[in-house]
């Protein structure tokens, strides 16, 4: 099959002068954004007790052990502002991403010690999920970063119970383990009662000399006989059990290395149990990529950073996908999927860092005066339409069937809507493609480049496909929601309009509750809001995406648990003809 890769069809061109030029105003907004981006970043970053506190006693913060642990230039940072509640931490207080260590790319989490000691606190449990559905779906190893004092007990109603409490964490890693997906975790400070199942939970435990695991803490301990209240004779019992466990804390080292074992190795400084976690991924099991790879990687023909000029941070504005991907795609290359059919879709392969990838994404501006070829009205790129859906329907499939990953790029107005739209099955349709992704059972991404709206956002691999979906990305210019706060505002109060003007009274009230909606549609559509409430897992900058898809690609060809012999491969051969 080496003579369908080498050398695929060119996409793209340079940009000019001129176009660059007439940029700047673009540019300057998408600035603006990711500022916006990076000031909620640090916010998270500073979150707690500071880190020279931290450093004066000794220990690094889960920043500092991340950086320690990773290959350099390989750190995809997930859920950073991600905090569903507005904890008043500001903050789930676990850090994650995609990373390379020695080589081999792993999810990897830890424990913010800086907050709480690293409590668990509200939003962590759903945060936690997503990531041990991320190695579930990547099929690659999760390693820990265990520091967790364990649950926020002014608080405990929002973490402890319920069907996806902080305890089903547990059993995620259970279910990892049984799919053969190892859990490696390197363990410091202290870990009672929901930390010690944080620290017994993983297939292989490494800890710091300090580092302790248990049922229960000291405080837990000295209060596990209550009479119905407090009194000066308790609290002296309580002072003198906590006195105690704060000097011999239980589950530490000596027992869990020197009595049950459960500890395989203990180090006495915090690198040495990073240093063993590199030696533990070394033995992990993966593929040298070059089996996988259908030609050796080259980068883009054209400067990532172009991204910035091409994607219109205007809504109104459409701009060339094929532009947008001949600065993600290896050597600006592609070869596309029934490109005269259902143009408001892009559906084709790719060579990511050398390894074959299926990509989907609207296009966007005027579809011709004849497409869609059911109505009389003319098509307009971001909406779908009967050939559109069919098309991808196909494409999803197919991946399916060749084993090959699938990029969404997403940047979507809805579906197409009214009777006629019915008539052309464009409802069946939608569901159909929902079905063929949940049969397709590939790895996906999702990209949103600019809208997510409507059952659009659904159907087009978005993070509600949970079982296919391993994360989903936003940019500068990433707005989410239902439908336009226009239309909403509308769709919310136009019989109400009526109603008032037929009765003679005055329109303005009404009118001023329209527009508050429309601007809280706005505001909680925004780049920063999407990433906090976990509609998307990140806001990158465009100039990341490759760098993004990169690590999605690597991860999936490492040790994949179904694969197409390249010489099997149908997409290839059926776009040639």
């Amino acid at each position: 099959m080496r003579p369908y890769f080498e050398k695929m069809t060119p996409l793209g061109k340079a940009l000019t002068d001129k176009q660059k030029e007439a940029a700047q105003e673009n540019i300057a907004q998408i600035r603006e954004v990711e500022k916006e981006v990076a000031k909620a970043v640090d916010a998270v970053k500073n979150a707690g007790i500071p880190t020279e506190t931290i450093h004066k006693r000794g220990q690094m913060t889960v920043w500092d052990r991340i950086e320690y642990l990773v290959d350099p230039g390989t750190w995809c940072p997930l859920h950073t502002v991600y905090d569903p509640n507005l904890n008043e931490e500001g903050t789930t207080g676990v850090i994650d991403g995609l990373a390379k260590i020695n080589g081999k790319w792993a999810v990897v989490i830890g424990f913010d010690n800086k907050v709480m000691a690293g409590a668990w606190i509200s939003g962590q449990a759903d945060n936690q999920l997503r990531v041990t559905d991320m190695a579930k779906r990547l099929h690659i190893p999760l390693v820990w970063i265990v520091n967790c004092s364990g649950v926020k007990l002014m608080e405990q109603e929002e973490v402890y119970a319920n069907r996806r409490g902080n305890g089903c964490t547990f059993f995620r890693h259970a279910e990892l383990e049984k799919l053969g997906i190892p859990i490696l975790a390197g363990i410091y400070g202290t870990n009672p009662a929901g930390g010690g199942y944080q620290g017994i939970s993983p297939t292989l435990l490494i800890a710091h000399k300090d580092a302790n695991i248990a049922v229960g803490g000291g405080g837990i301990v000295g209060g596990m006989s209550p009479k119905g209240g407090f009194d000066e004779e308790g609290a002296e019992q309580l002072i003198e059990a906590t006195r105690h466990f704060k000097e011999v804390p239980p589950g530490s080292v000596p027992i869990h290395y020197g009595v049950t074992g459960f500890f395989k190795e203990v180090y006495d400084t915090e690198q040495g149990v990073l240093d063993a976690l590199k030696k533990y991924m070394d033995m992990m099991p993966a593929y040298d990529p070059a089996f996988f790879r259908v030609a050796e990687p080259k980068e883009p023909q054209f400067p990532t950073e172009d991204i910035d000029s091409i994607i219109a941070f205007n809504q109104k504005r459409s701009y060339s996908l094929e532009e947008m991907m001949a600065r993600v795609f290896d050597n600006s290359e592609h070869m596309e999927f029934r490109p005269g059919y259902g143009p408001e879709v892009y559906t084709g392969l790719a060579k990511i860092d050398g390894f074959l990838v299926g990509f989907i994404g609207n296009r966007q501006g005027f579809l011709g005066a004849k497409y869609p070829e059911y109505a009389s009205y003319p098509g307009i790129g971001g909406k779908l339409y009967r050939q559109g859906l069919i098309k991808m329907n196909e494409f999803v499939t197919l991946c399916g069937r060749d084993r090959i990953p699938i990029v969404w790029f997403q940047d979507t107005s809805g579906i197409d809507v009214g009777d006629i739209a019915e008539k052309a099955e464009l409802l069946g349709l939608g569901q159909s493609l929902i079905y063929s992704i949940e049969q397709t059972d590939v790895p996906q991404i999702c990209i949103v480049l600019r809208k997510g709206t409507a059952a659009a956002h659904y159907i087009m691999g978005g993070p509600t496909a949970n079982n296919h979906n391993a994360f989903t990305l936003g940019t500068p210019t990433t707005e989410i929601y239902v439908m336009h706060g226009e239309t909403a505002s509308a769709a919310s109060y136009s019989r109400r309009l009526v109603k008032e003007k037929d009765a003679n009274r005055p329109l303005k009230p009404i009118i001023d509750k329209m527009n508050e909606l429309a601007q809280e549609y706005y505001n909680k559509s925004r780049p920063v809001y999407c990433a906090k409430r976990g509609f998307v897992d990140e806001i990158i900058s465009f100039k990341d995406i490759r760098k993004y898809v990169v690590a999605f690609a690597g991860s999936v060809y490492q040790n994949p648990n179904s694969i197409c012999p390249q010489n099997h491969l149908m997409i290839p051969r059926i776009i040639k003809g």
